[in-house]
Order: structure tokens, then sequence, then C-alpha cells
């Protein structure tokens, strides 16, 4: 395949907007109250796709890992979007 053409890129529907919003609160609010920066510890996880970057704490780490990490990003690139186009 030559390099000027553009691939689409499509993300399976199987996570929802909702799911991803109220995990994302999960797991911010787990890693405050562990006493990180939530902003760099996840983008650390979705960067890397390490787990390390979440705590178990309220389970967090298991909740984000059930959601893949292009829907996550798909999610916040929309919600950043919505709210800054002019």
């Amino acid at each position: 395949m030559s390099m000027d053409n553009t691939v689409k890129f499509t993300v399976p529907k199987e996570t929802s907007e909702a799911e991803v919003k109220e995990t994302l609160s999960v797991v911010y609010t787990s890693l405050q109250e562990k006493g990180y920066n939530p902003i760099t510890q996840i983008v650390g996880y979705l960067l890397s796709g390490d787990p390390a970057f979440i705590p178990r704490h309220n389970n967090a780490r298991s909740l984000i890992g059930k959601i893949e990490r292009d829907k996550i990003i798909e999610e916040m690139v929309k919600g950043y979007l919505a709210t800054n186009r002019s």
C-alpha cells in the first residue's frame, strides 16, 4: 500500500460514551484519592498501555482495562472538540 493513501480507522461500537465517561470519572477520582496527578497518570496509561499507571483502588485498573484505549482516546477527542470548536 502506498504511503500517499489515507487509511480509514474505525472503532468498534461495543462501549458506549456513557461507559467511557463513567470509567474515566472513577479512575480520575481513584488517582486523586491515592495522591497521583490524574491527568499525567491517564496519559501515561493511554500512551503505554501499561496498567501500572492506574491504581487498583476502587477497582479502577480493572474498569479501565475493560475499555479499548482507542475508544477512550476517541471519546476524549470528541469531547474536547465539542467544547472547543469555534
